[in-house]
């Protein structure tokens, strides 16, 4: 299984519902004007009891796929999932890869989770630029979409509706 059944998106939505907003950021330069490479509002989810199934049920596919493919040296899951809703009008997130400094470079793996019912918007694709071959993730409700970190992928903007998606990686010692 690379997903979520319809009772448990329905349990998640209703999970996130309490849980408090905020405006995301990037770990990009501070000259980069935030609202212009990424527009979109975050909720981090706890690891609690609450959660635990999510983060067990993320791990074991970020593992498996790990072990199955690119066999990344991951030893743990620091990071909250990130909740992420991008409206229309123009949410998006510009090209960028999910590691970087401080606790990013320990980023080895990557799983989004499409939350939303695609028919419930247009535009919001994920996509990854593979040196110049350009790549677009299944939009499928529930669905898992796993890879590398460095990967250089973006969600493009929103003309209607909105986007809703997990984000969470499983890292390692940094790279050497």
């Amino acid at each position: 299984n690379t997903g979520f059944s319809t009772e448990e998106l329905r349990r998640i939505e209703d999970m996130t519902s309490k849980l408090e907003w905020e405006t995301a950021a990037t770990g990009q330069d501070s000259s980069v004007k935030v609202s212009e490479y990424r527009t979109s509002k975050i909720k981090w989810c706890p690891q609690s009891d609450e959660w635990n199934w999510v983060y067990d049920k993320l791990h074991n596919m970020l593992v498996e796929a790990n072990d199955t493919m690119w066999k990344s040296d991951v030893s743990h899951m620091r990071e909250a999932i990130q909740y992420t809703e991008y409206y229309g009008g123009g949410g998006h997130y510009d090209w960028h890869m999910d590691c970087g400094i401080g606790i990013q470079s320990q980023r080895k793996v990557s799983v989004t989770v499409q939350l939303s019912d695609p028919s419930e918007y247009v535009g919001g694709d994920l996509q990854f630029n593979l040196g110049g071959d350009f790549k677009t993730a299944p939009r499928i409700q529930g669905a898992a979409v796993i890879f590398p970190s460095f990967y250089l992928h973006r969600v493009t903007p929103v003309k209607s509706g909105t986007r809703k998606s997990f984000v969470l990686w499983v890292g390692g010692e940094p790279y050497k």
